[in-house]
Formats: C-alpha cells, structure tokens, sequence
C-alpha cells in the first residue's frame, strides 16, 4: 500500500484548486522524529494563494481533512502532520514480508537491461591488496541491487595484464629472478623484483629504457616476453581466485587489457576517419579543449597505445556485445579525468551512448592516514587480512558461545563479511582508516552487529516453532504499540532504500539502512517480552520473522552472509 498516496488523497481532497496533486506530492516530508508523525505537509507554499500566515493555514486545512484512514492529524505551527493507522500499517507490511520473503523490495526499475561493471581490476604479478577491495566489495554489491530492481549486471574483471609494468616486471625477472622462486613463491617473488626494479631505477634511470624496450617486443609479439607474461598471467589468476572465492565474488568475463590488443587498430582508424586525430610533439592526440579537458594522447612517440585507447576499444567492445543500457567503471577517484576524457572522446565519434557511461569513483582505504602503494612496497595483503579477521571472529565465537556448531564456518561467515560490511558502510566517496580489531566487533557499527541481531531473531523463531507464520492470517499482524512502530516504519521502507541504493549507486545506503533496522530491533527486543503467550504474541513473532528476513537480504545486496546461530 503507498502510504504517501493516502496523504496526498486526503489533502488533494481539500487543496483541489489551489494546489495540484503532483505539487501537493512533492511538498510532503518526512519528519525527523516519529513523535511528529509520519509524514508532513508545510503549507508555506499557501500563503500566497490565501493571504494568511501559513499557522492558520496549516489549521485551517487540519479541520476539513477527513481523518477516518489516520490514527490522527494534527497542526504544528505551520506543519500538518499525519499519523498513520498502526494497525492497518503493521497488518500490510509484515503480511507483504511473509509473503514475498526474501523477493520483498524487488523492483522493475531495469527491465532486465544489460549494465556491464567494470570492478575488482588487479594487475597481473602482484598480489591482491586491500588497496583492491573497495572497487570488488562496491561492485559486486552494486550487481546485487541492480539485479534486485530487474538489471542483468555483467561483472567484468578487466585485469591489469598488458603495459609497461610489465615491460619493468620481465626487465626485474631478467636481472635478478629464477625460474624456481617464482614457481616456489610466484605472487609473493614477483612484487619483490617489481619494488626493487623502483629502488633501483632511482639510481640507475637507463632501467626504464630496458623496461620499455621489454614492452615494445611484447606488443609486437616477441616469443620471449610473450611466454613470460603467460606465465606471470596464469600463476596470479590461480592467486585471485582463491581470494574471490572467501569473498564469495564471481565474475562473468576475465577479458582484461590484453585482449583488446587486435581491437585498437579499429579505434585509431576510427579517430582518422573523424579527422580527430592530431600530432602534438610526435605523439597522436585528440583535442578536447571544447570539454575543457586536457588532450587525450591515443599514441606515443614510439607508436605504442595508452590506456585511453584501450578503454575506447573496450567501450566499443562491450556496448557491440551487450548493447547495454548502463555501463558502469568501478574506478578510483583519481581516476575521474580519465574517465572524462573517455566519454567525451566517444562523444566526437559521434557514439551518444556514451551517455550511459558512468565513472562509479571511491575513496581511498588509508594505514595511518597514508594511501596504500604498491610501488613503495607498503602493502596490506587482502588475503591475510581476511584471515586474520575470521581469527578475530573465531576468538569471540569461543568467548560469547563455546558450543556453537560449526563454528569455524560461522567464523568465515562473520570474519569475511565483517571486512565487507565496514568498507560497504563508508559512503562511497569517503576514505577511511583500516582497524580490524574495530571491523570484526560484535558490538557498535559493524557487520557482526547486524549479523548477531539476525541470529538473535531466528533463535526467537526457533523456541516459537510451533507458530504458524505463513502470511495468510493478516488480520493475526496488527501490532500498535509504540515500542514496535520504529521497527515497522523501517521494514516499510525497504523498497524506496533499494531504490535510493541503484539511483545512487551507493550501497552504504544499504549497510546503513541494516544498522539502523538492527538497532531499532534490539531496542524493541529489550523493552517487549516476544514470547509473551497473549492475543498479540502472532504479530510479535511476524516482526521478529521480517526483520529476519529484510536483515538476511539487506546483508545478501552487500555480499554478507547470515548465520542463523552466532
């Protein structure tokens, strides 16, 4: 039932005239407190149409509004707030929740259009960091909601496998590898000959020379450099995938850098065909000072290609294949001109999909304060701290419940989800400062919290076994206490936070939504006897399973998982 339409009715009832229905809709707000209703409507926007203080106005208005489908409504100063019927409100969304279970808060916003995401990226030979995780845990989260509201999300890991690092990589092997540590340590070895080769070309800048020698022979097909990068390829694709799956992340195409490599000819020629290519110093450009952005340099002085003319093939690539009608890069912040600069680069191709085209930027994860980097040798590994944070998990698993079954299962359940939960909390453009043993608390802000209070539900409907919760008995769910209309007015909620969530492209939308719901649900818990055996224990025991069930699929659209015992 939509509420708001029941608020504007009964104003339009009154104001038809002087104010029209979608004036009227969009004028309602909702007030900060519960304890000012639920929904209210200023009248400000009256004065002039009747010549008196918006106070009067506001009463006036109250006195001729039919009240019968209200608990009540009431003038405040110039405000007229409305109070819902707990009852009707309460029966309507726990037998919705019932009902559709798991499927409540779908939508069809997407049609089932195509919208590839471009997420996760590592680059060959070096380990996955946590400098990695905001791009995975963002876009695998973003496919979960766009999924929810009918998109079909195409999850794309455009792996870091061709440029010049790799040039700086085989140049490292060449001088101080062998082929029996990497095949004894291949990640690990591998990021130890790519620091040191930065160490020592601060010295010795004819390293760079060598590098990029190394890259032109791998372009132009050298047997040696090929075989190497196979290689360093194939060893860091087993490395990724064993991290992916504790993420419980996967992916529907590996197709990286590498494979645009026939695909950029085309683009090139595509620029000449246009008349948009000109020199600049030797190198190949295309002006784009009408954007007022910087050149877009398509080809060095050597003739070798840049990352912008390998996005363009891939831009090209993926709008032929999947005909999208959203593509989505979960990229960085720093990464915004870049981004710029590809869309407006489509846009003189006369390509006006490029309008579809959207930068997802991110914040930074920061070690005291100080941004992670590779090439400086500061590295947080991913795959150790997720270890580390489902030990965490495990130690208070051990504390809180010592007969726990299945306990180190629960422990990755929580351990994982926790890392995943606190990025996914963080809106996306903030940064933040890694403290695990803050993450994996079972108390305060965090995905351990959310996930206690959904154990914590179930262990509710597990001692009330016995009661029949199937969603049919709907006149069984009227609840109007104060204590449980917070909960409910938040279980009502869910599907305009889905919607915020994919409009945004932002899922702490979600993660904050889950802490708020997990919160007011405890408070409930504390001050209302569940099991209580009287005319209103059906309708508790609904609460309890919705909110089971909205928190079990608020932490499914972050990638979290839901343990049913902690």
């Amino acid at each position: 039932m939509n509420y708001k339409a029941i608020v504007v009715d009964a104003l339009y009832a009154v104001l038809e005239g002087q104010m029209e229905r979608n004036a009227i809709n969009s004028a309602i707000e909702k007030p900060k407190s519960l304890a000012l209703g639920d929904f209210a409507f200023p009248a400000f926007p009256l004065a002039r149409v009747f010549k008196k203080a918006p106070q009067i106005i506001a009463s006036e208005i109250t006195a001729k509004i039919d009240q019968k489908k209200f608990e009540k409504v009431q003038a405040v100063g110039p405000y007229i707030n409305f109070f819902l019927d707990k009852k009707t409100y309460s029966a309507d969304v726990l037998h919705q929740i019932l009902i559709e279970g798991l499927n409540y808060g779908n939508q069809n916003l997407g049609d089932n259009g195509n919208v590839p995401i471009d997420m996760s990226s590592p680059n060959i030979a070096k380990p996955i960091s946590m400098g990695h995780l905001r791009s995975t845990v963002i876009g695998n989260s973003i496919a979960k909601i766009l999924a929810k509201t009918n998109y079909h999300p195409i999850k794309i890991n455009h792996l870091g496998d061709w440029g010049t690092q790799f040039g700086k990589l085989i140049e490292a092997y060449k001088l101080w590898g062998s082929e029996e540590e990497v095949k004894a340590d291949p990640i690990n070895k591998l990021l130890e000959y790519y620091v040191r080769f930065h160490k020592e070309d601060v010295e010795h800048p004819e390293l760079d020379d060598e590098a990029r020698a190394w890259f032109k022979k791998l372009e132009d097909g050298d047997p040696e450099a090929i075989s190497l990068w196979k290689w360093f390829r194939s060893e860091s694709l087993k490395s990724f995938m064993k991290i992916y799956n504790k993420l419980g992340v996967e992916f529907d195409s590996f197709n990286g850098e590498a494979f645009y490599n026939d695909k950029m000819d085309e683009v090139v020629s595509l620029l000449e065909q246009k008349n948009l290519l000109q020199e600049s110093r030797g190198a190949q450009i295309v002006d784009l000072s009408e954007y007022n952005l910087n050149p877009a340099l398509i080809k060095k002085t050597d003739g070798a290609t840049l990352y912008i003319t390998r996005d363009l093939a891939a831009a090209i690539y993926r709008k032929r294949t999947y005909n999208f009608v959203q593509s989505l890069y979960v990229v960085g912040n720093e990464q915004t001109n870049h981004f710029k600069q590809l869309k407006a680069v489509l846009k003189e191709l006369g390509e006006d999909w490029s309008d579809d085209i959207h930068h997802i930027p991110f914040g930074l994860i920061t070690q005291g304060g100080k941004k992670l980097s590779t090439r400086a040798g500061r590295v947080i590994l991913l795959d150790e701290v997720l270890d580390d944070a489902v030990s965490l998990a495990e130690k208070q698993i051990e504390e809180k419940n010592p007969d726990l079954k299945n306990k180190e299962k629960v422990a990755k359940q929580v351990g994982v989800g926790a890392v995943i939960f606190h990025d996914l909390k963080n809106e996306r453009m903030n940064n933040f400062d890694f403290n695990l043993d803050e993450v994996v608390r079972f108390e305060g802000e965090t995905g351990p919290y959310v996930q206690y209070t959904h154990a914590r539900a179930m262990s509710i409907l597990r001692k009330a076994k016995d009661k029949d919760l199937s969603g049919n008995k709907m006149e069984k769910y009227q609840l109007n206490d104060a204590e449980s209309w917070e909960v409910l007015r938040l279980l009502g909620s869910f599907s305009m936070i889905i919607k915020r969530a994919v409009e945004e492209y932002e899922p702490s939308v979600v993660a904050k939504y889950a802490l708020h719901l997990a919160k007011s649900f405890n408070k409930y818990y504390a001050h209302t006897k569940i099991l209580k055996d009287d005319e209103q224990l059906t309708a508790r025991l609904a609460l309890a399973k919705s909110v089971s069930v909205v928190l079990k699929e608020s932490l499914r659209l972050l990638g979290v998982q839901a343990p049913e015992e902690m």
